[in-house]
């Protein structure tokens, strides 16, 4: 059996193989069998056993019903630990990609620390580092709620027509559709984290 070539994150023939064959090797020793017991309960060949055990094989619908029954599980127990495994997002110290954010001048740059993969980015994280003092900010409406983090600095910060003063290691949290962002940067360099949390769509 050969290797089979998958893009990264997707599942190979192998992977499913070796995940089917782990798992009908639990069920055995879980019911205090040996190999050639649970074959002939299952209607199969010792051999085919060992080979679907050790992932060597890929075992027809038939097989799988066959051994299902003889260990006594759903169908579907010998595809569990399949969809365990997601993505992970890992952004080392000081990367991110540098993104063209609306207000952006010299002085400021807005780091995209990732997402996992798919249709719908529910997580926005966005590290914000401002040098330089340029008092014109735009202010920002989006869905969802987000998250501020100070890690540096000291700004003055507007929500609606409230005015709040942010120094490092406060938070924030606050709706996204009432107008917000820095009204005033009091201490510099100011780096704090934005996340945003994305409203799910209405099924």
């Amino acid at each position: 059996m050969t290797a089979e070539a998958v893009e990264p994150g997707q599942l190979s023939a192998d992977e499913v193989y070796r995940v089917v064959g782990e798992r009908v090797r639990e069920f055995r020793l879980g019911l205090g069998l040996t190999m050639e017991r649970f074959a002939r309960n299952a209607g199969l060949s010792l051999g085919m056993l060992s080979k679907i055990e050790h992932g060597q094989t890929s075992p027809s619908l038939a097989t799988l019903t066959s051994l299902a029954n003889a260990a006594g599980v759903p169908f579907t127990a010998f595809f569990r630990g399949l969809d365990e495994e997601h993505d992970a997002v890992i952004v080392p110290a000081g990367g991110g990609l540098d993104i063209v954010h609306e207000g952006a001048s010299a002085g400021r740059r807005y780091q995209d620390l990732g997402a996992l993969r798919g249709p719908l980015r529910q997580i926005e994280p966005v590290l914000v580092t401002i040098t330089e003092p340029n008092e014109v900010f735009p202010l920002f409406q989006h869905g969802g709620v987000e998250l501020l983090y100070i890690v540096d600095g000291v700004m003055e910060y507007g929500y609606g027509s409230k005015r709040y003063i942010l120094g490092p290691g406060d938070t924030m949290q606050l709706h996204g559709d009432v107008a917000h962002g820095p009204t005033a940067l009091i201490e510099l360099p100011l780096r704090f984290l934005s996340l945003k949390v994305h409203p799910l769509p209405e099924q």
